[in-house]
């Protein structure tokens, strides 16, 4: 799936996201936050100049955030997107605010919509993960120039074709070929197969 419809579907499916950044010992604090708008360029969302929020991510200029739609854990996707924001000024302002009218009520006056500051999350990389599906969907992607990391286990040369390790997958996405082959678009990254393998063919990234 291209980058730019993981964005369409996090901004006007999930919308409401729980974002984490660091306070100023290195802590985590999280805050639920509504992706506004997005395009090529990346995702983007408002806060207040008066918020703690805004002096974090001023500070630290980088965020983690994880949004989920669905009934149950069985009928949910999840996203999830870390990379850098900055501040990007008032100019888009107007179109995140006519594409999220509900912020009327909120902010009623020009005045006090002053307060409000514009923030891209323009660079980084996350993961779209599927339990709706049989068996579950999973990858990465990344925009900004960044690359999408390898990550997950993987099956070295070192797999003498026992078969151990398909017998503990839990979505059956190890296939066998001489040696075995993890499909990582299914895998639950559970670690079974490293745990059992014998030769310790099984590496994680």
């Amino acid at each position: 799936m291209e980058t730019i419809k993981i964005f369409k579907y996090l901004q006007e499916q999930i919308h409401t996201t729980i974002i984490a950044t660091n306070d100023e010992n290195g802590l985590p604090v999280t805050c639920a936050i509504d992706i506004m708008d997005y395009d090529e360029n990346g995702l983007y969302f408002l806060t207040a100049k008066g918020k703690n929020f805004y002096k974090r991510l001023k500070t630290n200029g980088y965020l983690s955030l994880t949004g989920i739609k669905g009934e149950n854990t069985l009928s949910c996707v999840a996203i999830s997107v870390h990379g850098e924001v900055k501040e990007i000024g008032s100019e888009r302002l107007k179109r995140l605010l006519d594409k999220n009218p509900y912020m009327h009520e909120i902010y009623p006056t020009e005045q006090s919509r002053s307060a409000l500051a514009v923030f891209c999350l323009y660079v980084g990389s996350g993961e779209w993960f599927d339990l709706s599906k049989k068996p579950i969907e999973r990858f990465s992607f990344s925009f900004g120039g960044t690359g999408a990391k390898a990550n997950g286990y993987f099956i070295t040369d070192k797999c003498v074709g026992c078969g151990k390790c398909l017998t503990v997958c839990p979505q059956d996405c190890i296939i066998m070929d001489k040696k075995a082959t993890i499909k990582k678009e299914n895998c639950l990254h559970c670690g079974n197969c490293m745990q059992i393998c014998p030769t310790k063919a099984v590496i994680r990234k």
